[in-house]
């Protein structure tokens, strides 16, 4: 399913198989040899999505930009089943394993593995040839990786990245924090009520 949002439509290479259960929305550009498999969702919220050359985008996987931050995933790359990418940078021949989170902001250098249900937080910067181990953490830039019962390690280096800030422009002091969190979400996710089916 394909559809036209905020008067951009996607752009999909003749050579490219998108499964007609994946859903591709607005600026999108999926390269020569990509494949999205069924359930995918790829949209571009605000901001443009770009895939190379042969990515594999595997299913359920949801890849998302926003406004402030592209996605762009690099040639020879895959998106594992119901892995997450949101506004982060991917280069090239990346392995991202079946539930891989990897959040606003980051990047992820070339040739690196992040494996099954491992995450990269917001602003996280990865170097070529990076691993992150299954369920594993990655965090802050330059980046540590830490298993995940870490928490206070991972929540001081966090906190400093500031994810509501970032990508929500909130102060996470904010009373009530989630009350404007959700109402400012919700309004701008609220543009897809003008979306187009494109044939």
């Amino acid at each position: 399913m394909r559809f036209a949002h905020l008067g951009q439509s996607p752009r999909i290479h003749p050579d490219a198989v998108v499964a007609p259960t994946a859903v591709v929305s607005g600026d999108v550009t999926i390269g020569a040899g990509c494949q999205v498999l069924h359930g995918a969702v790829v949209t571009a919220e605000g901001g443009p999505v770009t895939l190379g050359e042969h990515v594999i985008v595997m299913e359920n996987a949801v890849i998302r930009a926003s406004a402030t931050n592209p996605v762009h995933i690099g040639d020879h790359t895959l998106v594992g089943p119901m892995a997450s990418i949101s506004g982060a940078t991917v280069e090239e021949e990346v392995f991202l394993a079946t539930g891989v989170r990897v959040f606003n902001g980051a990047v992820i250098g070339a040739r690196s593995e992040v494996r099954i249900n491992a995450v990269v937080h917001l602003r996280t910067h990865l170097p070529e040839r990076s691993v992150v181990p299954i369920g594993w953490v990655a965090v802050g830039d330059p980046a540590i990786v830490v298993p995940p019962d870490k928490h206070d390690e991972i929540w001081a280096r966090q906190q400093e990245l500031d994810f509501p800030g970032y990508v929500f422009g909130l102060d996470r002091d904010t009373p009530d924090l989630m009350v404007q969190l959700t109402e400012r979400y919700g309004r701008s996710l609220s543009r897809h009520a003008d979306d187009e089916p494109l044939p």
